[in-house]
């Protein structure tokens, strides 16, 4: 696998990551924002990229793998959140504004899910927002 594909398929594992984070800021998550999720990946992260996995799938799969299995799991959302600090510190040119919004759209969209934002889901988008924009 061709070095890009392999930081491609690490960006899309880092957003299962950041997507767990923010859904998990309330400490739990329900099914309505996992189909949320489902959906704009679907709708949306799909039509990113032409990347693929290492199964001949698209790469942006890979967020809904990686949120699955941090969820099954019961993984430290706090270390998930770092993890995908790390790789945007250490892959800036890999988000342009077009993926900003599209990360910021999709984690809005979760928090919105289930009787709007609460407090815990507000500080987990400024801490996202405050990331994004540090730049």
């Amino acid at each position: 696998m061709r070095e890009s594909q392999l930081i491609g398929n690490e960006f899309y594992q880092n957003l299962g990551k950041l997507f767990y984070y923010i859904a998990m800021a309330d400490s739990s998550i329900r099914v309505e924002e996992i189909e949320k999720l489902k959906t704009f990946i679907r709708k949306y992260w799909l039509d990113v990229d032409g990347l693929e996995d290492e199964y001949g799938k698209d790469a942006a799969f890979q967020i809904e793998a990686v949120f699955n299995r941090l969820l099954e799991y019961e993984a430290d959302p706090e270390a998930s959140f770092n993890e995908f600090k790390s790789f945007y510190n250490n892959h800036k040119e890999k988000f342009n504004s077009y993926i900003k919004v599209l990360i910021l759209d999709t984690a809005h969209a979760i928090t919105n899910t289930v009787y709007g934002k609460n407090k815990a889901e507000l500080i987990a988008l400024a801490n996202l927002q405050l990331l994004l924009n540090k730049d």
